[in-house]
Order: structure tokens, then C-alpha cells, then sequence
């Protein structure tokens, strides 16, 4: 059995978010597990030099797109085992940045299309494609309808995972036939029909073999109004094909103990003490084992919680704590963060970038680590966090409900704090409570740390989830002996 994963970006070679990480981690967890894996990427112009250097020239074929024969080179990288395939057309491409440009219906038409024409020129026949996000959600369509009648391509079956609902790729319905080549009979509420324009995220839901998502909880969440983005009553008719898979954590990547990122590698509480401290002084904060650091690493989105951040900022800030906050977003979140930071010099960093390094330190060097969202689908901050020993406050909603236990002062168990409402005031409570546990139970606390750091949300039981699912698919296109 052999996959191809297809996706608009992976770790380490471009990266703008969550799944990047995914696609970075989860084919080497397949890998451990002696299942065949290879990967196929855009090469984008931020391709590090260092990784172009590395790649080696496979072929050239011609993709169409819509009426038009375009250029695309195969090339090829092999790290950790596994094959991983750029496909090059400057004219798409050789722009920095992944997304946001006025033409990437097309270009994410063309790269759906070069996926399945350069099929038959990888070193791996794939039994299963899987697909993700908007970007890949035309190639299940394109494969039903322009190659169900080839040979090669007969039994080959495709798997779609949603990463963030939010985000579908909606174009004016002329793509489809000038761009996917498609007729009308593909325009239709039960196909990529949405609203009068087309969707390459609902062609992927439409016509993926197999659905799945981040989350157990963010699987449930989608198939309801308030998550399902129009999407929910079309989710419900194909929840017998769908299924939450929780995305797990590279430990190779995120490990304390061999972390050259941090200030200095630790094991043990007192080494992320030692963290904390070089925190406070780097980021020019009074240095004070007594004063909680709360942290958040995230984008400066209105997904992310920060109106009820800003709607309670100077109560958080009566509790005696430092607030971290390192991410880049919108506007007018930045430009509020920074004026409160300049109002609490002693007790808010507010940074504007994006710094892995520094993301790592904070990681490191926070007491608690702050997710209040409106929703999650699965999120990776608070799993890092505990990785690092860093207690998680977060809102129960998709995949922060699935992996923060809240904690039980009673019978002790938990490894984070957690609130259920959309509410400032609710994650106000939830924070103060948090906040009077470290200052006032330091044993107890010291012990939930480090009881974080032992939980394992490796990619390793994840893995195997898809495995079974690879597996259910690859048996029903068996062929019958005769």
C-alpha cells in the first residue's frame, strides 16, 4: 500500500500554519510504521535555497487547464526515506508567498490537474491520494471525471481532510469549465455548486472516496450551523464517510530535552524554571518565579479569541500576571495589542512577527499558555505547550475539548483549565482560578507540569487511525482473482 499525500504546503520546506506541521509529521509517523509514503508540493519561490540545491530533475509534461496546455517539471527530494515532489511552473509559482494572489483559482487548478498527470512519472504508483484542504479539493473530481477510463488510474481512491472549514476556495462559476474542464452537469447543490459560484473544498467533500478532519469533536461541530460555514446540511449527508482523526505533535521536533532553540534543554520543572527566567529577561520583564507568565503564539485572528482577550485585558492584568504574546494577524488587533503593551511595560510583551526561535522560548518559558477559541478544528499550540510543560487555558471547542483534560482539584486528575462559553468573563474566571493555583499550591503545580510533559500526543496513535482507514479503502478496490 502506498499514499501520496497532496497539499499546498509542508514543513520544513514551506510553511504558513497548521498544515504545514501536519504534512511535515504525519507521512514520517506512516513511515515508522513500514506503510509507503510520498508527498507533492508546489515549488514555490520561498523554497529555501538550501532544499533547491537538493532536488534532482525527473521529467517535464504538459498539464491542461481548461483549454490550455501548461509547463510543469517534476522534481524530486528524498529526506527521511520518503519522496517528496515539487512540480514547477514559474508562471504560478515564482511569486513569494503561498496564497492570497487575485489568480489562485487557477493556480491551484493547475496544480490539482499536475498532480494526477504526473502520476504515472513518480517512482511510486499511489493507492490512495490524500488530499488536503481547498488547494488539492479539485483532484478528486478531476480523477472521477477525466481518468475513471484509464487503466492506470482505476483503482486509485482519494481521501480529503478538512484543516479549517473557514477556508474554501470560492470562484465565480466560470472556472469550471474554463479552468477544470468540467460541464455543467458537475454545477449542482449536490457537486461544486455553493451559492451560485464554485467551491474547490466542496468538490473535494463531494467526491473524495473517504472525509476526514482534525478532530473528533470538530467532526460533530461542522456537521451543525454554527460550524459548518453552509456546509453543515451537505457534511450530514456524507457523515457516514466522514471520521475525526486528532492531529498529533512531531516529539522529534518539539522535544524540551533536545530542543537547541531553548535557552537551555531540560527535563525537569526546574530546568523550564531556568527557561522562564531567561524569558522574562529577554523579553525585558521583571524577572520573578512568583509572577505566572501566560502566553499565546497565535495568529492575530478574530478565530482566535482575541475579543475576549481585549474585552478583559486590564482584569487579566490586575491578577499579577505577565502576559507573552508573540503572532501577526489583523490590523487592528496588532495595533490594539501594542498600545496595551505600552501601557503595561513591566507586564506585557506584545510581538508583531512571527519568530520560531522565539516561539520555542516561549513555549519553554510560560507557566500557562492561553487558547480561547471560537473554534478550533484541532489546534497545535496547546499541544506543544504540554509538551513543554506549559498548562493549557483554552475554550472547549474542537480539538482543544479532545486534548485538554480539565483539571479536578478533587480527585487531582487533568492537564489544563478550560471553559465552556464563548465568554470574556468565563476565561476570566478560568484564568484567575489557574493564576490562584500556581500562586497559592506550587507543589501541586510543579507536579500537573510535569505530568504534561509525560502526556503523548505523538503522531504515533493517529498514524495508526489512518492506517485502518487506508487499509478499509485499499481492500475495496481489490480486483477478483479469476
Amino acid at each position: 500500500m502506498h499514499i501520496l499525500f497532496a497539499a499546498s504546503e509542508c514543513a520544513p520546506y514551506i510553511k504558513t500554519g497548521g498544515l504545514g506541521d501536519v504534512i511535515g509529521a504525519l507521512p514520517k509517523a506512516l513511515k515508522k510504521q513500514q506503510t509507503g509514503v510520498s508527498v507533492v508540493l508546489p515549488k514555490y519561490e520561498d523554497l529555501p535555497f538550501k532544499y533547491k540545491q537538493q532536488l534532482t530533475y525527473m521529467t517535464s509534461i504538459e498539464v491542461p487547464v481548461g483549454w490550455r496546455k501548461q509547463f510543469c517539471g517534476i522534481e524530486k527530494l528524498v529526506d527521511n526515506g520518503i519522496n517528496y515532489y515539487f512540480l514547477d511552473n514559474e508562471y504560478y509559482f515564482k511569486r513569494h508567498g503561498s496564497y492570497g494572489y487575485f489568480d489562485d483559482g487557477e493556480r491551484f487548478a493547475f496544480f490539482s490537474r499536475a498532480v494526477l498527470e504526473a502520476l504515472p512519472y513518480l517512482e511510486e504508483k499511489p493507492d490512495i491520494i490524500h488530499c488536503h484542504d481547498w488547494q488539492t479539493g479539485p483532484i478528486s473530481v478531476l480523477l472521477k471525471s477525466h481518468f475513471s477510463n484509464h487503466p492506470f488510474y482505476r483503482n486509485v481512491k482519494t481521501v480529503f481532510t478538512i484543516h479549517n472549514l473557514r477556508y474554501q476556495g470560492v470562484f465565480p462559476k466560470s472556472v469550471l469549465s474554463e479552468l477544470l474542464d468540467l460541464s455543467e452537469l458537475y454545477f449542482h447543490m449536490d457537486a461544486l455548486e455553493f451559492y451560485g459560484n464554485v467551491s474547490y473544498l466542496k468538490a473535494g467533500l463531494a467526491f473524495s472516496d473517504y472525509l476526514t478532519t482534525v478532530s473528533p469533536s470538530y467532526a460533530g461541530e461542522i456537521q451543525t450551523g454554527y460550524y459548518g460555514e453552509q456546509l453543515d446540511g451537505f457534511l450530514r449527508k456524507r457523515s457516514n464517510r466522514l471520521q475525526g482523526i486528532i492531529n498529533g505533535v512531531d516529539y522529534e521536533v518539539y522535544n524540551p530535552r533536545l530542543d537547541s532553540s531553548l535557552f537551555k534543554p531540560y527535563q525537569t520543572y526546574a530546568g523550564k524554571v531556568e527557561n522562564k527566567r531567561k524569558l522574562q529577561e529577554d523579553l525585558h520583564l521583571p524577572v520573578n518565579d512568583e509572577i505566572p507568565v501566560i502566553s499565546m503564539v497565535t495568529r492575530l485572528v478574530e478565530q482566535k479569541g482575541i475579543d475576549l482577550v481585549l474585552r478583559v485585558f486590564h482584569e487579566i492584568m490586575s491578577q499579577h500576571v505577565q502576559l507573552v504574546i508573540l503572532g501577526t494577524g489583523d490590523a487592528h488587533y496588532e495595533s490594539a495589542l501594542r498600545d496595551l503593551a505600552a501601557q503595561y511595560p513591566d507586564k506585557v510583551s506584545v510581538q508583531t512577527y512571527f519568530d520560531e526561535q522565539l516561539s520555542r522560548r516561549i513555549y519553554a518559558g510560560s507557566d500557562l499558555f492561553l487558547m480561547p477559541s471560537q473554534f478550533e478544528p484541532c489546534g497545535i499550540g496547546q499541544l506543544i505547550a504540554l509538551r513543554y510543560g506549559t498548562l493549557p487555558i483554552v475554550r472547549e471547542t474542537g480539538g482543544l475539548r479532545d486534548t485538554v483534560i480539565p483539571y479536578n482539584e478533587f480527585t487531582n486528575e487533568g492537564n489544563g483549565f478550560s471553559f465552556t462559553n464563548y465568554n470574556a468573563h468565563d476565561m476570566l474566571y478560568t484564568i484567575e482560578r489557574a493564576v490562584s493555583l500556581y500562586r497559592f499550591q506550587p507543589k501541586k503545580w510543579q507536579n500537573l507540569a510535569e505530568r504534561a510533559m509525560r502526556f503523548d500526543y505523538s503522531w504515533d496513535a493517529s498514524s495508526q487511525a489512518y492506517i485502518k482507514l487506508y487499509e478499509s479503502l485499499v481492500e475495496t478496490t481489490a480486483v477478483p482473482a479469476f
